[in-house]
């Protein structure tokens, strides 16, 4: 996941007032930057929790309730941006966590 900058486009709920962005400099930091928003999902849905363990199924699942969420990738070859779906991200985040694993 080479520095390739990238753009999480991401609509929590229904609400289009809910939708926003965050950009990254490559794709491995966006797909940390989604796990840190749901990490502070779950923390103040649990303020008294110390210890916040998930897995990826949790990730996932979170992923798909939101309304909407997709990236935005930069290929410099023919310097654009690519768009990506739900379902890229999934793997994309699978692909980052596995990599973390080892």
């Amino acid at each position: 996941m080479s520095n390739r900058h990238t753009i999480i486009l991401m609509q929590p709920s229904q609400n289009r007032a809910t939708r926003t962005f965050m950009d990254y400099e490559s794709i491995s930091q966006a797909m940390d930057g989604i796990c840190a928003i749901y990490e502070r999902k779950i923390k103040n849905l649990n303020p008294v929790m110390r210890n916040i363990t998930y897995d990826i199924q949790d990730l996932y699942n979170y992923i798909d309730g939101l309304a909407d969420m997709s990236a935005l990738v930069y290929d410099h070859s023919i310097q654009a941006y690519l768009p990506n779906d739900r379902e890229w991200i999934r793997t994309k985040m699978f692909q980052h966590l596995k990599k973390l694993a080892r």
